[in-house]
Protein backbone atom coordinates (compact mmCIF):
# COMPACT_ATOMS: atom_id res chain seq x y z
CA UNK A 1 0.00 0.00 0.00
CA UNK A 2 1.28 3.66 -0.87
CA UNK A 3 1.24 6.60 1.62
CA UNK A 4 0.79 10.15 0.22
CA UNK A 5 3.50 12.57 2.41
CA UNK A 6 3.10 16.20 1.55
CA UNK A 7 5.57 18.61 2.92
CA UNK A 8 5.40 22.49 2.92
CA UNK A 9 8.50 24.36 2.40
CA UNK A 10 8.84 28.12 3.05
CA UNK A 11 11.26 28.45 0.61
CA UNK A 12 10.64 28.16 -3.18
CA UNK A 13 13.31 25.95 -4.20
CA UNK A 14 13.64 23.75 -0.77
CA UNK A 15 11.27 21.07 -2.34
CA UNK A 16 12.82 20.66 -5.24
CA UNK A 17 16.79 19.96 -3.29
CA UNK A 18 14.33 17.29 -1.15
CA UNK A 19 12.74 15.65 -4.50
CA UNK A 20 16.26 15.21 -5.66
CA UNK A 21 17.54 13.46 -2.29
CA UNK A 22 14.74 11.13 -2.25
CA UNK A 23 15.72 10.33 -5.69
CA UNK A 24 19.11 9.35 -4.77
CA UNK A 25 17.92 6.96 -1.73
CA UNK A 26 15.39 5.77 -4.09
CA UNK A 27 19.11 5.00 -6.59
CA UNK A 28 20.32 3.24 -3.02
CA UNK A 29 17.02 1.58 -2.89
CA UNK A 30 16.23 2.90 0.31
CA UNK A 31 12.77 4.44 -0.55
CA UNK A 32 10.32 3.49 -3.64
CA UNK A 33 8.82 6.26 -4.97
CA UNK A 34 5.62 5.38 -6.72
CA UNK A 35 5.36 9.77 -7.72
CA UNK A 36 7.18 12.76 -6.53
CA UNK A 37 5.80 16.17 -7.59
CA UNK A 38 6.66 19.88 -6.35
CA UNK A 39 4.36 22.50 -6.54
CA UNK A 40 5.54 25.75 -6.47
CA UNK A 41 2.95 29.03 -5.41
CA UNK A 42 4.96 31.52 -7.26
CA UNK A 43 5.41 35.87 -6.33
CA UNK A 44 2.19 36.16 -8.38
CA UNK A 45 0.33 33.51 -7.06
CA UNK A 46 0.67 31.15 -9.67
CA UNK A 47 0.81 27.38 -9.08
CA UNK A 48 3.03 25.68 -11.21
CA UNK A 49 3.32 21.52 -11.25
CA UNK A 50 6.52 20.23 -11.16
CA UNK A 51 6.29 16.49 -12.46
CA UNK A 52 8.74 13.74 -12.39
CA UNK A 53 7.43 12.65 -15.88
CA UNK A 54 6.54 14.61 -18.74
CA UNK A 55 3.28 12.47 -19.53
CA UNK A 56 2.41 14.60 -23.14
CA UNK A 57 6.29 14.24 -24.31
CA UNK A 58 6.27 10.45 -23.55
CA UNK A 59 3.33 10.58 -25.31
CA UNK A 60 4.52 12.14 -28.61
CA UNK A 61 7.72 9.93 -28.55
CA UNK A 62 5.86 6.62 -27.88
CA UNK A 63 3.32 7.56 -30.81
CA UNK A 64 5.77 8.96 -32.96
CA UNK A 65 7.57 5.63 -33.22
CA UNK A 66 4.21 3.39 -33.25
CA UNK A 67 3.20 5.82 -36.17
CA UNK A 68 6.48 5.65 -37.77
CA UNK A 69 5.97 1.79 -37.67
CA UNK A 70 2.86 2.08 -39.12
CA UNK A 71 3.08 4.43 -41.35
CA UNK A 72 5.97 2.20 -42.62
CA UNK A 73 3.93 -0.43 -43.53
CA UNK A 74 1.30 1.92 -45.45
CA UNK A 75 3.94 3.12 -47.50
CA UNK A 76 3.97 7.09 -45.69
CA UNK A 77 6.07 6.63 -43.03
CA UNK A 78 6.29 10.49 -42.03
CA UNK A 79 2.49 11.07 -42.03
CA UNK A 80 2.42 7.95 -39.84
CA UNK A 81 5.10 9.82 -37.58
CA UNK A 82 2.95 12.89 -37.29
CA UNK A 83 -0.18 11.40 -36.50
CA UNK A 84 1.21 8.95 -33.81
CA UNK A 85 3.04 11.83 -32.53
CA UNK A 86 -0.29 13.80 -32.14
CA UNK A 87 -2.51 10.96 -31.16
CA UNK A 88 0.34 10.27 -28.68
CA UNK A 89 0.79 13.83 -27.02
CA UNK A 90 -2.70 14.42 -27.10
CA UNK A 91 -3.07 11.05 -25.03
CA UNK A 92 -0.92 11.87 -22.69
CA UNK A 93 -1.58 15.16 -22.07
CA UNK A 94 -5.20 14.17 -20.96
CA UNK A 95 -3.69 10.93 -18.58
CA UNK A 96 -3.17 11.25 -15.15
CA UNK A 97 -0.98 8.81 -12.86
CA UNK A 98 -0.09 8.98 -9.23
CA UNK A 99 -0.94 11.69 -6.79
CA UNK A 100 -4.41 14.02 -8.84
CA UNK A 101 -3.70 16.92 -10.07
CA UNK A 102 -6.70 18.91 -8.93
CA UNK A 103 -5.66 17.88 -5.44
CA UNK A 104 -2.02 19.10 -5.82
CA UNK A 105 -3.31 22.28 -7.44
CA UNK A 106 -6.07 22.94 -4.57
CA UNK A 107 -3.54 22.11 -1.68
CA UNK A 108 -0.90 24.64 -3.66
CA UNK A 109 -3.42 27.47 -3.49
CA UNK A 110 -3.18 27.42 0.56
CA UNK A 111 0.17 27.66 0.33
CA UNK A 112 1.62 31.93 0.87
CA UNK A 113 3.15 33.21 -2.30
CA UNK A 114 7.00 32.24 -3.02
CA UNK A 115 7.06 28.70 -1.12
CA UNK A 116 6.37 25.15 -2.13
CA UNK A 117 5.04 21.41 -1.23
CA UNK A 118 6.96 18.27 -1.62
CA UNK A 119 4.37 15.84 -2.50
CA UNK A 120 5.56 12.35 -2.58
CA UNK A 121 3.52 8.67 -3.07
CA UNK A 122 5.77 6.44 -1.34
CA UNK A 123 5.23 2.98 -1.96
CA UNK A 124 8.02 1.07 0.50
CA UNK A 125 11.22 2.89 2.69
CA UNK A 126 13.84 1.84 4.89
CA UNK A 127 12.19 4.85 7.45
CA UNK A 128 15.55 5.28 9.95
CA UNK A 129 17.52 5.82 6.66
CA UNK A 130 15.21 8.10 5.32
CA UNK A 131 14.50 10.09 8.30
CA UNK A 132 18.07 10.86 8.45
CA UNK A 133 18.73 12.13 5.20
CA UNK A 134 15.49 13.93 5.98
CA UNK A 135 17.04 15.84 8.81
CA UNK A 136 18.31 19.40 8.47
CA UNK A 137 15.08 19.99 5.35
CA UNK A 138 13.09 21.70 7.53
CA UNK A 139 9.64 21.57 6.04
CA UNK A 140 5.75 20.76 7.47
CA UNK A 141 3.62 18.22 7.26
CA UNK A 142 0.35 19.48 5.49
CA UNK A 143 -1.19 16.30 4.70
CA UNK A 144 -0.11 12.41 5.09
CA UNK A 145 -1.62 8.83 5.18
CA UNK A 146 0.60 7.73 7.36
CA UNK A 147 -0.54 6.74 10.99
CA UNK A 148 -0.60 9.28 13.80
CA UNK A 149 2.31 7.55 15.33
CA UNK A 150 4.49 7.75 12.04
CA UNK A 151 3.35 11.10 11.43
CA UNK A 152 4.29 12.31 14.69
CA UNK A 153 8.42 11.02 14.41
CA UNK A 154 7.90 12.34 10.62
CA UNK A 155 7.16 15.62 12.32
CA UNK A 156 9.23 15.42 14.71
CA UNK A 157 12.34 14.72 12.51
CA UNK A 158 11.19 17.93 10.35
CA UNK A 159 11.09 19.94 13.80
CA UNK A 160 14.69 18.82 15.13
CA UNK A 161 16.27 19.63 11.54
CA UNK A 162 14.52 23.16 12.23
CA UNK A 163 16.38 23.68 15.85
CA UNK A 164 19.61 22.54 14.66
CA UNK A 165 19.19 25.06 11.50
CA UNK A 166 18.52 27.88 13.99
CA UNK A 167 21.34 27.03 16.30
CA UNK A 168 24.21 26.77 13.88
Amino acid sequence: MSHLVVIGYDDMHKASEVKLELLKLQQDYLIDLEDAVVAVKKPDGKIQLNQAINLTAYGAAQGSFLGLLIGALFLSPFFGAVLGAASGAIAGGLSDVGINDAFMKELASTLKPGSSALFVLVKSATPDKVAEKLQGTGGKLLKTSLSHEDETKLQTVLDEAKKVTQTA
